[in-house]
């Protein structure tokens, strides 16, 4: 049930259907940073996305090891 209102969001939202877990997965992570789901709901929305297997891209994780690189210097 989870799943299905937050594919509901998604759509109400960007007005189309979601391509992948993985884009869920973004939604929601921008969804808590900009204070549109507590931490309660992101929390729930998570585990259930990583039951889909919903993964950020490795280039996500290679950007932020450069930025933290280039921060530290």
């Amino acid at each position: 049930m989870l799943i299905e209102n937050l594919i509901h969001r998604f759509e109400l939202v960007k007005e189309r259907n979601p391509l992948h877990a993985n884009e869920l997965l973004d939604y929601i992570q921008k969804s808590y940073i900009y204070g549109e789901l507590s931490i309660v709901e992101y929390k729930e929305l998570f585990f259930e996305l990583d039951k889909l297997k919903a993964k950020k891209p490795n280039s996500f994780f290679v950007k932020q090891d450069l930025f933290l690189l280039k921060n530290a210097n």
